[in-house]
């Protein structure tokens, strides 16, 4: 690539990415970047203040109700059911105190914010050290992707919670000693509890304190919650947080295994216990994918694998929860495979789902083939990139490690450890060899 020098890094290679693109295309290639941002970020405000998003009104009267007694799982509000935690109602109490177009506006703004944070994030991850004028192209391109659209069109908290766990990936890619490694995805999991699969990870991955701590935090949260609200928070973890049935699973914006099977099966009464084994499965190689990258300095790939594992796993993964396409798309650009990464762009900016049956029709239900192969193409897309992420894993097995980038942290017990055991003797020769050598040293 001309103008970029690349040496091998942790998670890949590390690439600058000049802020002077040059001098010719540098005249036009930076206004145009910036400018299409700007127009991106003025379609945002304009939108936010004028449309009353629906699940950004939950989230206010959520923080209305949630010290309103049971009043928050037991009253609908627009229609529709709370689903949240306690917690989260909490963390929304100071945003329903804000005049509600003034709120839509500062949060669809911290969301783009957020977005553009995590893309720096990801580059950084993928070996990359991205100017200004990267970091608001590739903001730019991601937020036109149906996930992030969605999530400014709902007034939705995904972007918010990305950026949170990336943090706290950047954080222990570096060594888990790092401060506060763990408090952004404990957070995360205490609004939304399918992030709690990066505390399984970040054990997996020999990252205990970070574990620790972001299972700590969890906990913070949820006793938070109990001495706020604590009839509300009793009801929830009793009878609710496992509950699909308050959010209408089979709706063609659930796109996890649980929702195309009930979709395809006719109903959420024919699926039985047994689809158990199935999340169980997708965690399980999903999980040791990631470990493995992480092991071998991948962490870019264990991000996507765990991100891509936890929508899998998810019963609900509606739309909006996909923001995972980042990573994703960063990863198989920075692995070359530059095809996959442009029909993924446009599979996930186009999302052609939303042009099947989706009123609770009869062709909603039943496996029509093309049509249904259609309806569930985020899921398709899922399933074979997790797929590319697993055989990728496997690879590097058989593969030698990655060798330590610039600011990975290194244990250097286990370094002499491993060293020691690649040079003990193992016959007696060997061993009077090894003696007279160090004796002579």
């Amino acid at each position: 690539m001309r103008g970029v020098s690349t040496s091998q890094g942790a998670s890949g290679p590390i690439t600058s990415i000049p802020g002077r693109l040059g001098t010719a295309r540098r005249r036009w290639v930076t206004p145009v970047i910036y400018g299409v941002l700007g127009l991106e970020l003025a379609a945002v405000i304009e939108f936010a203040a004028t449309y009353n998003a629906l699940d950004f009104r939950i989230y206010m009267w959520g923080g209305h109700a949630v010290t309103q007694d049971t009043r928050l799982y037991l009253s609908q509000a627009f229609g529709h059911w709370f689903t949240y935690s306690p917690f989260a109602a909490i963390a929304f109490v100071p945003i329903a105190a804000i005049p509600r177009a003034m709120a839509r506006v500062l949060w669809d703004l911290a969301s783009v914010a957020a977005l553009a944070y995590s893309c720096v994030i990801t580059l950084k991850l993928a070996g990359y050290r991205p100017s200004r004028v990267v970091v608001a192209g590739v903001t730019a391109a991601a937020m036109v992707l149906d996930p992030m659209y969605q999530t400014l069109f709902l007034g939705q908290i995904d972007l918010i919670l990305l950026a949170l766990i990336l943090t706290d990936v950047w954080r222990v890619s570096h060594g888990s000693c790092r401060r506060g490694a763990g408090i952004g995805v404990g957070i995360a999991a205490a609004i939304k509890l399918t992030p709690a699969i990066f505390i399984v990870f970040f054990l997996l991955a020999r990252r205990t304190k970070a574990a620790l701590i972001a299972g700590g935090t969890f906990i913070g949260c949820g006793l938070i919650g109990f001495l706020i609200a604590p009839r509300p928070s009793k009801l929830y973890w009793e009878r609710l947080f496992f509950d699909t049935k308050r959010v209408g699973a089979p709706y063609i914006s659930n796109q996890s295994p649980y929702g195309a099977a009930i979709r395809i099966a006719g109903g959420q009464a024919h699926i039985g216990a047994w689809w158990v084994i199935i999340p169980l499965a997708f965690a399980v190689i999903g999980l040791a994918a990631a470990t493995i990258l992480a092991r071998n300095r991948d962490w870019l790939g264990a991000t996507a694998a765990t991100g891509t594992t936890g929508l899998l796993v998810s019963p609900i993964s509606w739309a909006h929860h996909w923001v995972w396409i980042l990573p994703a798309l960063v990863l198989l650009g920075r692995s070359g495979h530059w095809g996959a990464a442009a029909f993924g762009y446009l599979l996930f900016a186009v999302a052609p789902f939303w042009c099947t049956p989706h009123s609770a029709g009869p062709r909603e239900y039943g496996f029509h083939w093309l049509l249904t192969l259609v309806a569930d193409c985020y899921l398709i897309a899922g399933l074979v990139f997790l797929g590319w992420l697993a055989w990728r894993a496997y690879q590097s097995l058989a593969g030698p490690p990655r060798a330590p980038a610039p600011g990975d942290t290194v244990n250097v017990t286990q370094v002499i450890d491993e060293l020691d055991q690649a040079v003990k003797p193992r016959t007696v020769r060997d061993k009077f060899l090894f003696s007279s050598e160090r004796s002579v040293v």
